[in-house]
């Protein structure tokens, strides 16, 4: 199975990096394009005077629109000349508690959903919202992908970040399309539980499926040296050249990673790479 069917969501004229991502990977793919541009509806009904309310709203609505039909113009001027995509280009408007729904919606029939890390400081402020909509209400696995960097597609080297949970098989079936088609992938198992699941061959039962899926992959067994798991995948994917790593997402409850952060959270935070998510 390939991925046939790619969504990225934009509501910012400064995400067109991330719009080169998302084209390259649908080329790479023969996959159709779906552009989701959004104009987003901050206003607080509350704070309008006694009886302004439905003026107060339909301006803040009309006032997205006008961004979000904005931002399709200059993804359709942007993609004028992509003669091998096939792409298609919504203009949409949301409120901020309807955001969920609506990328969740468009997530759901997608294979895969491209955007940037929603942790840079260029992004806008529901970034993080638009990411874990299309993880959690979409049920989509999302590539997100690094500030000014090349991605290279499709991948070269994938490390494969291997804890032995539900979350990071998830993310690796859903990865396969891309595992296939790299020159390697290594199964990076961080101080692996004596206890656990695969107790002596961490690893060993995950790269017999890969391999009989067509997967190169081979195994390492590191030692945890620094205080987070992502520094020790960060630290890895930089020693093996690593084109994209592949990981589970939000173990924990978002509430938690949140407040006392996680894998997922910091590895979007620092990435040097593309990082491929699922649950």
């Amino acid at each position: 199975m390939a991925y046939k069917t790619i969504l990225t969501v934009l509501s910012d004229p400064a995400q067109i990096a991330q719009l080169d991502g998302a084209v390259q990977l649908a080329v790479a793919q023969d996959a159709h394009l779906d552009i989701l541009c959004l104009g987003l509806d901050h206003s607080q009904a509350g704070y309008f005077f006694p009886g302004g309310t439905p003026y107060g709203l339909q301006e803040a609505i009309d006032s997205a629109l006008q961004d979000a039909r904005t931002l399709d113009a200059q993804v359709r001027r942007h993609l004028a000349r992509s003669a091998d995509l096939r792409w298609s280009c919504e203009a949409a408007v949301a409120q901020t508690g309807g955001i969920s729904g609506l990328v969740g919606l468009r997530a759901r029939f997608s294979d895969l959903t491209v955007l940037a890390s929603p942790y840079l400081k260029s992004q806008p402020g529901d970034a993080e919202v638009v990411t874990e909509a299309a993880l959690f209400e979409g049920t989509c696995p999302v590539l997100v992908l690094p500030p000014d960097q090349p991605v290279a597609m499709p991948p070269r080297r994938v490390l494969v970040a291997w804890n032995q949970s539900t979350e990071a098989l998830a993310a690796i079936r859903r990865a396969l399309p891309l595992l296939r088609e790299a020159e390697l992938v290594e199964l990076t198992c961080i101080d692996p539980r004596s206890s656990g699941p695969e107790r002596s061959d961490p690893g060993g039962a995950l790269a017999q499926m890969l391999t009989r899926h067509g997967v190169r992959a081979q195994i390492a067994v590191l030692a945890r040296t620094a205080s987070r798991i992502s520094d020790e995948i960060n630290r890895r994917a930089l020693e093996i050249d690593a084109d994209l790593v592949v990981m589970g997402a939000y173990g924990h409850s978002r509430l938690r990673e949140a407040i006392l952060g996680g894998a997922t959270r910091n590895m979007l935070e620092q990435a040097r790479v593309p990082v491929f998510l699922a649950r």
